[in-house]
């Protein structure tokens, strides 16, 4: 975090990994953004596997799931019901997340909600290099959430390169995009009535004071995300309410002039032809494509 803290704010535009938003207030927070009436992709994706998860467990038959920024794990349950109607024992599930806390109380929600569950916790930075343990084989490695749309085109390609590197050849991998549409729609689930994102935006400087004792004032700096509709992207930022200094200790004094920003998060949106070719360029071959009538969201299951 020191170093990336250090990098981002000596940059030009200045930024900070999307990552640091997490600590266990910040996964509650962004649990509750979910259940936002403007935050349409949860619930558009939610939909979207009730309606195709039977399908997909029946495509792929895997003995274990494993899911990438499993959160809560609330959505992940409709792929565990089917695992389990389809496999009467021995299924195994492997939420990886960067939240230790959240992560280890939603595990142990699930292990009390499901006892024949096998559930290996795994707490780690997905976007870096992480081993899991042994599993049954073969596996459902499942990205939900649109999550993907985090990382910039070249850094999601690694992240996927990455996830081919851990997958068995009859392994397969599921895939949650938010779709390009009207850019008003957009804006507005970043910029929900209740500012609950506004918080969760905030929430990353207030992960930096705790874990490198710095003193952002997260009242000093406002809420801002807006659609740019040349990259296909929401932008999420900080923005300096007034002129002001940030001590970080170990980098030193930060000078934010009123209205300067800090980068805090993308969310690319996308098509079909681009998510075909973000996996083929990962080593990843799209076999089905699943999608709602309104065309807000999207499925997508792939294969080495």
């Amino acid at each position: 975090m020191l170093a990336d803290v250090r990098e981002g704010l000596s940059a030009r535009p200045r930024q900070i990994p999307s990552k640091y938003f997490y600590d266990e207030r910040g996964s509650h927070l962004f649990d509750e953004i979910t259940r936002l009436p403007e935050y349409y992709p949860t619930r558009s994706e939610r939909a979207l596997l009730e309606i195709s998860a039977a399908t997909i467990i029946g495509n792929t038959r895997p003995a274990t799931l494993v899911e990438l920024g499993a959160g809560n794990s609330d959505k992940t349950r409709l792929l565990l019901d089917e695992m389990l109607r389809s496999k009467a024992r021995d299924i195994t599930y492997i939420p990886v997340d960067v939240s230790a806390a959240f992560l280890e109380s939603s595990a142990a929600q699930l292990r009390a909600e499901y006892p024949s569950l096998r559930t290996m916790a795994v707490a780690a930075d997905f976007s870096a290099g992480f081993t899991l343990p042994p599993h049954p084989a073969p596996a459902l490695h499942a990205f939900l959430g649109s999550t993907i749309g985090n990382f910039t085109p070249d850094a999601a390609v690694d992240l996927l390169k990455g996830v081919r590197a851990r997958m068995d050849s009859a392994d397969f991998f599921l895939l949650g995009v938010d779709l390009r549409k009207d850019p008003a729609v957009i804006e507005r689930a970043y910029n929900d009535s209740r500012g609950i994102t506004a918080a969760f935006n905030r929430n990353m400087l207030n992960v930096i004071n705790d874990s490198l004792g710095a003193d952002f004032d997260m009242l000093a700096f406002e809420h801002n995300a807006v659609y740019n509709t040349t990259e296909h992207r929401i932008e999420m930022r900080l923005i300096s309410s007034v002129d002001q200094q940030v001590h970080i200790p170990e980098i030193g004094l930060i000078d934010f002039a009123a209205g300067d920003a800090i980068l805090t998060e993308l969310s690319y949106k996308y098509d079909s032809g681009q998510v075909a070719g973000m996996l083929a360029e990962s080593g990843l071959v799209l076999r089905d494509w699943l999608t709602d009538d309104a065309g807000m969201f999207a499925l997508s299951l792939a294969l080495r």
